[in-house]
């Protein structure tokens, strides 16, 4: 988890100073809209329902997606959505991953399936603006 959200707090910072000095600027560059952007998509990363605890591989693995980047096409309100199918395609298809994430082995291996399957599954949503 250390390794996955190892820059989740520094993103957040500058996040919530950027969210805080946006709303005294109307024009942003696009560096400045995309640390909004992947700020905005972390916080809906780190939401969790009620009584709905999420196993650590499949925080790890969503963290993962937030960190790199790889919800670039995943609207804000749809990162719930996106976040379900995630985790059921790794499930599914790709247990071995999540079994070793489940031991705190974070492998290259394992990195360029989470890779793989999150800019698959964001590519959905570029398509379908779902």
């Amino acid at each position: 988890m250390k390794k996955v959200a190892g820059t989740l707090k520094l993103d957040q910072a500058q996040y919530r100073e950027l969210e805080a000095f946006s709303k005294f600027g109307s024009d942003l560059d696009s560096a400045t809209l995309a640390v909004l952007d992947k700020g905005a998509k972390n916080v809906e990363i780190l939401k969790q329902e009620q009584y709905s605890p999420v196993k650590v591989e499949h925080q790890i693995a969503i963290i993962f997606c937030g960190t790199k980047a790889l919800l670039k096409n995943v609207p804000v309100r749809q990162v719930k959505k996106f976040e379900s199918e995630f985790s059921d395609e790794l499930e599914s298809k790709h247990k071995d991953v999540l079994d070793e994430l489940a031991t705190g082995v974070l492998t290259d291996h394992a990195s360029e399936i989470m890779e793989k399957v999150a800019l698959q599954l964001a590519e959905n949503y570029k398509q379908t603006g779902s």
